[in-house]
């Protein structure tokens, strides 16, 4: 019964968030979708809907000295990465969608970190 109640709420937040995010050709959205292990962001131009640059702890830019690291080093390392190639495809401005997940641990790593890189939410 709780994982359900669970869902919901993160349901909930995420629709609340979405409703007033939309990422747009000068600022697109920075999304972050996160796993039990694994961090995936993608930055998304919702009026054209592509998707257009992607990072992930699974990618292999970022696999090979992951083992070792914590969750939350990995996706400051994915945070980095993503504002890399965003700035290499000239993206400086996004609009974050935490994705109805809590800005704490591994979302507030990830958003720090690409901050640090360069990025401006």
């Amino acid at each position: 019964m709780h994982r359900i109640e669970k869902y919901h709420r993160r349901a909930k937040r995420k629709a609340r968030v979405r409703a007033k995010i939309f990422g747009t050709t000068e600022r697109p959205r920075l999304t972050i979708t996160k796993s039990l292990n694994n961090v995936h962001v993608q930055i998304v131009d919702d009026e054209k809907m592509i998707t257009l640059v992607a990072a992930s702890s699974l990618g292999k830019e970022t696999a090979p000295g992951l083992a070792e690291k914590s969750k939350t080093e990995q996706a400051g390392l994915v945070g980095e990465m993503i504002a890399r190639k965003a700035l290499e495809k000239g993206i400086k401005k996004v609009a974050f969608d935490r994705n109805g997940n809590i800005y704490h641990g591994r979302v507030k790593a990830l958003a720090e970190a690409a901050r640090k890189a360069g990025l401006e939410f």
